[in-house]
């Protein structure tokens, strides 16, 4: 059973990118996207790659983060 894990720390954020783990978006309680992967982030942005040419940017403080661990 996949379970959730919150990324709140930049450690977190790191980790996620070196493992490469899908990760759920979450803004205003709702879910915004799926199943992509931290590719960079900074202080205010979260970039999420879902395919080849398919990039998201994610205001840091408005969204909930959530890896996907399998």
């Amino acid at each position: 059973m996949p379970t959730n894990r919150k990324l709140w720390t930049d450690g977190d954020f790191q980790e996620a990118i070196d493992r490469h783990l899908p990760v759920r978006i979450f803004e205003n309680d709702q879910l915004v996207g799926s199943g992509g992967c931290i590719i960079r982030f900074d202080d205010t942005t979260v970039v999420i790659q879902s395919g080849v040419d398919d990039l998201a940017y994610h205001d840091r403080d408005r969204c909930e983060f959530f890896e996907l661990r399998r």
